[in-house]
């Protein structure tokens, strides 16, 4: 199996291969990460990765809170995630690739990331500027069924979608205009429902495709009942999530 060592970005979201990752980053320890980063050549991949946070801040505080003014904030690369910071992540995240960086006047960045490639969180390493990590690639295997269940999640997502907008006359995405690959589908539809992050986190780690598009259209039609009885929704898009300040 494939391991690597890279910096290390905790969110509180998930982050699955395909999703476009807007990211202002303004923290000084991921700053570091992105000075870093710009020092890969153009032509190389500029890549970390992004786990979600189990138990911890994805902004570490930076003034003494209540109820006791006096305490001392935790710096450094492992703020907020506690003594053992692996233990405050969950064990499958993502590799990202940072299309763009782009540093402003005042010394944050801008970030426009596309996750690649999930992997299996090893080890956390928080004696730099910036935490890394050992990570482990997990292949995509595509299970028994993908190509028939890919189907159905699309058609259960083109009703989803529907009830999201709020107007059937509205025009929906069709066939042609979303992928028929097994595998692309169900990471798609992963990043495009409206789920809390455990949910994601589940389907992220799904053993192979087809687990993940079984477990899909039991979700996409639970929650398509429970929005038949809500007010109107608006439509997400299916390859971006909103920027994350570190």
């Amino acid at each position: 199996m494939t391991t690597a060592r890279l910096p290390l970005f905790p969110l509180n979201s998930v982050l699955f291969p395909g999703l476009v990752l807007p990211l202002n980053v303004f923290e000084e320890r991921y700053r570091a990460m992105m000075r870093e980063l710009l020092k890969t050549a153009d032509e190389e991949p500029r890549r970390f990765a992004v786990v979600a946070i189990r138990d911890g801040r994805e902004v570490a505080p930076t003034e003494p809170g209540m109820p006791d003014p006096t305490t001392v904030v935790a710096r450094g690369p492992a703020a907020g995630f506690g003594p053992d910071p692996v233990q405050a992540f969950h064990r499958v995240g993502c590799v990202a690739d940072a299309a763009t960086v782009r540093e402003r006047p005042d010394g944050g960045f801008e970030v426009l990331a596309t996750g690649t490639t999930r992997v299996r969180l090893l080890s956390v390493d928080a004696s730099g500027p910036f935490l890394t990590a050992e990570l482990e690639e997990l292949p995509e295997e595509p299970g028994d069924g993908a190509a028939a269940l890919a189907e159905g999640v699309l058609r259960a997502f083109r009703s989803y979608q529907q009830r999201l907008a709020g107007a059937r006359e509205r025009s929906m995405a069709t066939g042609a205009e979303l992928p028929d690959d097994p595998s692309v589908v169900s990471y798609l539809v992963a990043a495009a429902a409206i789920l809390d992050t455990p949910a994601k986190q589940r389907l992220l780690q799904a053993p192979d495709t087809a687990t993940r598009l079984r477990e899909e259209l039991k979700l996409l039609r639970a929650e398509t009942a429970v929005l038949r009885h809500l007010p109107s929704l608006p439509a997400v898009e299916l390859t971006r999530q909103p920027t994350n300040p570190n």
